[in-house]
């Protein structure tokens, strides 16, 4: 009964009123407490979904065609093309969250730490509840070698997202690396 109470829920949320598509969509608060509040992953999903199906989206039809452009670019292994995709949106919609956390994205894919965190930045100051960018940053972090910095990017993305599995192997891992290494 609870998974087809959640899935009405989300049918009437993403296909209510039509909104504001992208970090200032209205749906975005309901969904963030169904994410925190929900038992284990398999709850979680389709709210995670659903919620990343708003940052991606946009109101302007051109710069929706953008970004799905740059995803194509990204899931084809285009990195140089989606750079570029994503630098172009970043510079048309500074105020879109989703597409500074792509181009993080690639950064980080890159090896671009510092640049990627600079992009991250932005995300969070656009969508603090953004905890693919807060996930993010502990990687990058990690890959810095700052490691007190990684363990409070994953504390933090797991407050918003607390069933991240992936995150919470990692900040394990770091725990248990930073016990070890004040021993």
């Amino acid at each position: 009964m609870q998974g087809l109470l959640t899935t009405s829920l989300l049918a009437t949320l993403l296909l209510g009123s039509a909104a504001l598509a992208d970090q200032n969509d209205p749906r975005l608060e309901e969904l963030f407490k169904q994410l925190h509040d929900a038992p284990d992953m398999d709850a979680a999903a389709p709210v995670e979904e659903a919620i990343w199906q708003l940052w991606v989206e946009h109101d302007d039809p051109a710069t929706s065609q953008l970004m799905f452009s740059g995803i194509a670019q990204m899931n084809s292994n285009n990195i140089s093309g989606a750079l570029a995709t994503f630098t172009e949106l970043v510079q048309l919609a500074p105020q879109y969250a989703e597409a500074w956390n792509k181009r993080a994205t690639l950064y980080y894919l890159m090896g671009e730490h510092d640049k990627s965190e600079l992009d991250i930045q932005k995300t969070l100051e656009l969508e603090p509840f953004h905890f693919g960018a807060l996930s993010g940053r502990g990687l990058v972090r990690m890959g810095k070698r700052d490691f007190e910095g990684a363990r409070n990017a994953f504390s933090a993305a797991l407050e918003v997202h607390p069933n991240m599995d992936a995150v919470r192997g990692n900040l394990r891992a770091i725990e248990e690396f930073l016990r070890g290494r004040t021993i």
